[in-house]
């Protein structure tokens, strides 16, 4: 009878103890695998361009300069503004250019006059020294004063024809149509003494030129590469480039590497080539620093990556984070070839069908389980998980 009871209370102790394990709450779930965005690499046709340094040069120049001497009177047009060829600029005192003009005239009057006694003179002479009434001698002297007279009238013409040409000169005009800046003088500034006195610059900035220095040795590769499908070069031996802005975008007009007139540097080795681009908004302005593309070759099955998509190791190798089949993360170590707008082109180290991690790689480690969805440039819809 004793036992039964002690049976009976450690029955009871293992119920209480099997309820109080069902009673305590489930342990919680693993945590799900990171989300991360990738692009699926793929091959693609892109033309390789080598990037130089360039500036920006007016398409024609020209100085404004005074012909002859005064004083400024007048400037008529409005610094930094676009001035026609013809257009008055400044206006030099014409005062003493019309004195001159005016005696000119009155000494072609007073020639004529001289001219013209001359020539009655030496007709006398030739009807006397016919009759024998006048010696030799006079008819001569008769003769060279009819010269003389008419010489006198000559020069008096082209004293008359530099005062109205000088009087002409006093109005300053735009040599070339263009972009004018400020002027180089001020009203009551006396000009043109000892030489033509620089008064304004313009330039013509509707089309502009980029000048590019580049070793020798690359010219042929370039000219090669104009005609061999990284360009189509013109019928004038032109090859069309690609100009950066100092802000990284893209000047939207295209422009034309002009292969003519083109020198060595003795010193450096160096050639200038030149680009011409269209400019009809003036975003081009002479002086500015700029980059151009130049082609080089077309990679008809190219791998590109985004810009942000590619990192650096501890010792400044690109590097990027491929998502294998098994939805795992290892970092890949790359080489770059270039720059296409905003991608890096590789040329080692992945192969088309690679998932590339663009966005979310800070979040992960080497090694650990993602799941991966597709990446959407900004303002582009996304596209389904691959």
């Amino acid at each position: 009878m004793s036992r039964q009871p002690k049976r009976g209370a450690g029955l009871a102790a293992v119920l209480l103890l099997l309820g109080a394990c069902r009673s305590t709450p489930d342990a919680p779930p693993p945590p799900p695998p990171t989300e991360v965005a990738v692009i699926e690499v793929k091959p693609e046709p892109v033309t390789i361009r080598d990037e130089l340094p360039g500036r920006v040069e007016p398409f024609r120049m020209a100085q404004v300069r005074a012909r002859v001497p005064g004083v400024v009177l007048e400037r008529t047009f409005k610094p930094g503004s676009e001035v026609k060829q013809g257009q008055t600029l400044f206006q030099i005192d014409p005062g003493p250019f019309k004195a001159a003009a005016a005696s000119a005239r009155a000494a072609i009057e007073k020639g004529q006059a001289s001219l013209a006694l001359a020539e009655a003179q030496a007709r006398r002479a030739t009807a006397l020294v016919e009759e024998g009434l006048m010696t030799r001698e006079q008819f001569d002297n008769a003769v060279a004063a009819q010269a003389m007279a008419r010489a006198d009238l000559a020069q008096a013409r082209a004293a008359q024809a530099q005062a109205l040409l000088d009087l002409g000169h006093a109005t300053v005009t735009a040599p070339i149509s263009g972009r004018i800046g400020g002027e180089l003088v001020t009203e009551g500034a006396l000009v043109g003494q000892s030489e033509a006195t620089p008064l304004a610059v313009i330039q013509q900035i509707d089309t502009v030129y980029v000048d590019i220095k580049q070793p020798v040795s690359q010219l042929t590769r370039l000219r090669r590469a104009a005609t061999g499908g990284a360009g189509a070069e013109g019928a004038s031996g032109e090859a069309p480039v690609t100009l950066v802005l100092d802000d990284g975008t893209e000047y939207p007009e295209k422009g034309a590497l002009l292969f003519s007139d083109i020198s060595v540097d003795p010193g450096t080795g160096e050639v200038t080539l030149r680009a011409a681009f269209p400019n009809p908004d003036r975003l081009l302005l002479p002086g500015m620093f700029a980059r151009v593309k130049l082609a080089r070759r077309v990679d008809p099955a190219a791998l590109m990556v985004p810009q942000q998509a590619v990192g650096r190791d501890t010792g400044g190798k690109a590097t990027v984070v491929v998502v294998q089949a098994d939805g795992k993360a290892v970092v890949r170590p790359i080489q770059t070839g270039g720059v296409d707008r905003d991608r890096y082109i590789v040329t080692e180290g992945l192969a088309p069908g690679d998932r590339v991690v663009v966005e979310g790689q800070q979040k992960i480690a080497p090694g650990a389980e993602v799941r991966a969805v597709s990446w959407a440039p900004p303002g582009a819809a996304a596209p389904a998980a691959p």
